[in-house]
């Protein structure tokens, strides 16, 4: 579950009720405290996470903004993606969200904490940010048997070791080996990931991750972009590899987090909306969410940073 210390990957505590949005995105009234979930992300990776969580919790309001113009984030060092992050984050408590969930992997891992314990006090009152890697650690001890888990990530987010942190501070006994995926993410991103040409990147990495560590029986999909490969994650996997997906799991954990703070919950506006934000052009955006959506959007074009 998603926890409330500022010493966690997922920090959270309290917030208020209702507020309005115009077909052009305003910022709700300043008399009214309450607003969207914000889900922000460097791409569009994160629509799989807002998917997974509107599927389970579809009543709330949700508030989407993909950083697409920076994107990839994987790569950047940890002062760069700090700095875009923080900057989605405050546009998003702008524009009236009084909960934001990092659904991003490589944001969660570079710059969750430090917007936490250094930004929050500042710009945040009492809106929390929580992040994606806590509420998969959380669960990983049921899912595997063997203690051995792989890991496919962004480079940024292997190197971080924060999949390997959270898992170790929940269970120390699980070995959590990461392998890298370059291409995974342009393979999704250029539609290409039920091409022929995708199999050798897929394969080529799942070889990798086995050959370093035979006994892995669960594998973490530790990047939003990778569930769209799972049809050849599954075909080239052992037999008997169970493959996490985020999405569900950070829904369960979004959900059990409301239920525990019924003052942020009552701040969640619920009218069953939701609205899209992009930094690159708006058709583009519409053509490829609708890869993970598989349904049209309206999306508005913004600016981060000066």
């Amino acid at each position: 579950m998603i926890r409330s210390s500022n010493m966690q990957e997922g920090h959270p505590e309290s917030v208020s009720s209702e507020c309005n949005y115009n077909s052009k995105f305003s910022i709700p009234n300043s008399e009214l405290n309450g607003g969207p979930i914000g889900i922000f992300d460097s791409g569009y990776g994160g629509l799989t996470i807002l998917h997974g969580i509107r599927q389970l919790l579809p009543q709330y309001d949700y508030l989407y903004l993909g950083d697409n113009a920076r994107a990839p984030y994987g790569t950047r060092s940890f002062d760069v993606v700090y700095e875009f992050t923080r900057q989605a984050v405050a546009k998003l408590f702008d524009m009236g969200c009084q909960l934001v969930i990092l659904g991003c992997n490589t944001a969660s891992a570079k710059a969750l904490r430090t917007i936490q314990q250094n930004d929050l006090p500042q710009i945040g009152g009492d809106r929390r940010v929580l992040g994606i890697i806590r509420p998969t650690a959380e669960v990983i001890g049921s899912l595997t048997h063997t203690r051995h888990v792989g890991l496919f990530a962004t480079e940024g987010t292997v190197r971080s070791q924060s999949y390997t942190l959270e898992i170790h501070k929940l269970f120390p006994d699980i070995s959590v080996t990461g392998v890298a995926c370059p291409f995974w993410v342009p393979l999704v991103e250029y539609n290409e990931a039920d091409s022929p040409g995708a199999d050798y990147f897929v394969k080529k990495r799942i070889d990798q991750l086995m050959r370093q560590d035979p006994q892995i029986d669960t594998i973490i999909l530790g990047c939003t972009h990778y569930p769209l490969l799972l049809p050849k994650i599954h075909k080239y996997c052992p037999r008997g590899i169970r493959i996490v997906s985020q999405g569900e799991y950070v829904a369960d954990s979004l959900q059990h987090y409301l239920q525990r703070h019924s003052d942020m919950e009552a701040r969640c506006t619920k009218g069953g909306t939701v609205h899209y934000l992009t930094t690159e052009n708006s058709d583009k955006f519409k053509e490829q969410a609708q890869l993970f959506l598989h349904e049209p959007v309206n999306v508005e074009t913004i600016t981060l940073g000066s």
